[in-house]
């Protein structure tokens, strides 16, 4: 048994100087500062602050490896890579490939995270694509793109956990329908009017990814998909890196949705945490430059995003307080994914996922009460 002391501790939404975690894999207790003398456990002591990890729902590489290379090592070094910003739980998402690629993926992010021993821990599939609109397909392959079918996806139920489509691209809503209480469902990628989004939303559409980028955008006459996601009661996550979404929209967003209702994602592709140049995305060539990633074409391709650093941009763009900004990048995910019973807090009985922040950088880390 652990005991971090020393520190502040953000407990229940407020900051505490005055409070010790006992942990193993599980946060064993919360106690005052003054009753740690006593205990017999290894005591580390720690400066700044304690939040819960991160959790990135939405990034399909890092560190040169992506989630498509259908390779354990590729999941093993972006689970590696990304949990030194902070990230202690994340989602594989996919691209817009040939079906069998996508299976084969599948496949092995399901080995993958029954092998897994260190780094972020993988919490499972975010299914990007294939159902998506080829007119709002941004770095998809539109050659890929297909209509939704709960057949070929059926068997990895148990791993996806989410899935971005368009609804427009599903007639009826049949497949929204059909998939609305097995996994999480998305808008994204999609042209759909206001009152289309509305009525997936009424279907069992629940989230909406990366609001604002490859949907129609907000127009005072037009609200469009982005209007609907801002004003109806769904949840949004949007990325954090000044490139995709203008800063000044962060605190507008924070104030439509609230913290519980918007997530922070990466959407980081395999050149994140390396340096800029020419890298594969989903088949297709992206050139980063200036931390910006796009096709040949022009078109924003993924990011190079980090967790830490959306955390700063959102300090410096925002009035958040720090347990407001932990939520976005950590308990609306758990939220929203249903695994708030043991992540997204520290809490007696969570997961020991846990980042130590000081001076908003990211100091220690711990996934499972293991020091990464």
């Amino acid at each position: 048994m652990n005991i971090l002391c020393g520190g502040e501790v953000l407990i229940d939404g407020r900051i505490h100087k005055d409070k010790a975690v006992i942990f193993d894999n599980k946060i064993r207790s919360v106690i005052p500062l003054r009753e740690t003398e006593r205990l017999d456990v290894r005591r580390i002591p720690f400066t700044g602050v304690l939040l819960p990890g991160f959790i990135d729902i939405h990034i399909h590489g890092a560190a040169g490896a992506d989630v498509m290379d259908a390779t354990p090592e590729a999941l093993e070094v972006i689970s590696r890579a990304i949990v030194k910003s902070g990230t202690t739980s994340f989602l594989a998402t996919t691209m817009t490939m040939e079906k069998n690629h996508i299976i084969k993926s599948l496949d092995c992010v399901r080995s993958f995270m029954e092998t897994q021993s260190a780094g972020a821990q993988c919490l499972g599939v975010h299914l990007e694509g294939p159902f998506i609109n080829p007119a709002f397909c941004g770095a998809h392959e539109k050659k890929y793109i297909l209509k939704p079918s709960k057949e070929w996806i059926e068997p990895f139920l148990d791993i996806i956990k989410v899935i971005t489509l368009a609804p427009e691209m599903d007639k009826d809503h049949h497949f929204i329908k059909a998939m609305r209480d097995l996994v999480v469902l998305s808008l994204g990628h999609s042209g759909a009017t206001y009152e289309e989004a509305k009525e997936s939303f009424q279907s069992g559409i629940g989230h909406v990814t990366h609001c604002f980028n490859a949907m129609t955008g907000f127009h005072h006459r037009e609200p469009g998909a982005a209007g609907a996601a801002m004003t109806l009661p769904v949840s949004i996550d949007i990325i954090t890196d000044l490139v995709h979404v203008h800063p000044g929209l962060f605190s507008a967003l924070i104030h439509l949705k609230g913290c519980k209702k918007l997530i922070a994602i990466t959407d980081s592709m395999r050149a994140a945490f390396l340096s800029e140049g020419e890298y594969d995305l989903g088949g297709q060539s992206v050139y980063v430059k200036d931390d910006v990633c796009r096709l040949e074409d022009g078109t924003l391709a993924g990011s190079v995003h980090r967790m830490d650093q959306a955390l700063r941009n959102l300090i410096k763009y925002t009035d958040c307080t720090l347990p407001e900004l932990s939520c976005i990048l950590s308990t609306s995910a758990a939220l929203l994914l249903g695994i708030d019973d043991h992540k997204g807090h520290i809490k007696p009985g969570y997961d020991a996922d846990m980042v130590i922040l000081e001076n908003y950088m990211v100091k220690d880390v711990y996934v499972g009460g293991k020091r990464q």
